[in-house]
């Protein structure tokens, strides 16, 4: 079994009900486990067009899977959320990144892991430090780079929601 990190975002219809569905169908994939999931945090769009705010949660998760088989897993369930890819940066009513996979690292056209852009993203970790207090993004403390990042756009939803983990 290998240790994943995944980052939900969305911002497209029922972004809440899109992010608790990918944990649901992460759940139900054989050979994946989810582990926990981050609060979900309402984020500032980075980049693109002009577009509403979003919602993200990280979830750690342990698989059979291999790296390329995972990224295919969550291109489905992305698919089954409606995903299109026309905007780079754009509105999406579901977006799953591999984060990181285990101590893979990989610049494979397909997936480069760990993600290229993930240590400079508010948005990817602080929920990733709010699931894992102890993570590490290629030996250094996600606590350490979470510090060195713009996250004044990165609030925890008031109320706090927490995704459901499948049992």
């Amino acid at each position: 079994m290998s240790s994943a990190v995944l980052g939900l975002g969305a911002n497209l219809g029922d972004a809440l009900a899109a992010l608790q569905g990918a944990v649901d169908a992460l759940g139900g994939t054989q050979g994946i486990t989810v582990v926990c999931s981050s609060a979900v945090f309402a984020t500032e769009p980075v980049g693109g067009p002009e577009q509403p705010t979003y919602v993200n949660a990280v979830v750690l998760i342990e698989t059979q899977l291999a790296p390329v088989q995972l990224l295919e897993r969550v291109n489905e369930i992305e698919a089954q959320w409606h995903r299109t890819r026309e905007i780079r940066w754009g509105p999406r009513t579901l977006d799953i990144d591999i984060i990181s996979f285990g101590d893979v690292v990989s610049t494979d056209e397909r997936l480069t892991l760990p993600h290229p852009r993930a240590a400079e993203r508010g948005f990817v970790l602080v929920p990733w430090l709010d699931a894992d207090a102890d993570a590490e993004l290629l030996g250094v403390p996600v606590r350490t780079l979470v510090q060195l990042v713009d996250t004044s756009g990165v609030q925890q939803l008031d109320p706090p929601v927490i995704l459901q983990v499948p049992a």
